[in-house]
């Protein structure tokens, strides 16, 4: 009897250390590749953008035109003009066409103001960090860069467990990333590119 309650005990033991290790260990999912290498991204236009429209020749179309919450924009002689979703040239040759009923040959150039871009370009945190919150996604950025925006972790965080939901040729991935040996531990090696869309979810620790 003495010996099978012996056995129990050194189980639960294992049983206990394995969670507690599989709590503060490695990611759980593929890591998230270091450099994601080149690919095609353009800045969109998205609602909350404030558009900078200059008419060559034509000081009284001209003007600064906010992108309402719909995606659309309405400016001096146009209407009801859809912004979202298109780079500022292309948004540019689609005011010269509308503009064209009633100015000849019209010559367009589009500066985008505050850059809030579209939701689904946009980087989202979600869980254990300090401020979750959705940002805009810049250029290079990486996921060091992301956590300086959002304050870090909690103290309640299991860092090492998080990933990046990333979307590519519409399929949806898990890639583990190491925030608290990248935050905590200062191992730049589990820093990593982020991308348009990327959603990094931080789970709760269970001790």
């Amino acid at each position: 009897m003495f010996s099978i309650n012996k056995h129990i005990a050194r189980a639960s033991v294992v049983l206990a250390v394995a969670a507690m290790a599989g709590c503060a260990g490695t990611p759980t999912y593929p890591p998230a590749p270091e450099r994601t290498g080149q690919f095609d991204w353009n800045y969109l236009v998205g609602p909350g953008d404030s558009v900078n429209v200059f008419v060559w020749r034509n000081p009284e179309v001209s003007g600064s035109f906010p992108v309402r919450p719909d995606g659309k924009m309405t400016m001096n002689l146009i209407e009801d003009l859809q912004a979202s979703g298109k780079t500022p040239t292309q948004l540019a040759r689609d005011i010269e066409k509308a503009l064209a009923k009633y100015i000849q040959e019209p010559i367009v150039t589009v500066i985008v103001g505050g850059g809030v871009g579209p939701f689904d370009q946009q980087l989202r945190v979600v869980g254990e960090a300090a401020k979750p919150q959705a940002l805009n996604y810049r250029e290079k950025m990486s996921l060091i860069d992301l956590m300086i925006a959002v304050g870090g972790l909690t103290d309640f965080a299991a860092g090492n467990k998080a990933y990046i939901l990333r979307t590519e040729n519409g399929k949806q991935e898990r890639l583990g990333v190491r925030l608290e040996d990248l935050l905590r531990g200062g191992d730049i090696s589990a820093n990593v590119d982020m991308r348009p869309g990327d959603v990094l979810v931080v789970p709760e620790s269970l001790f």
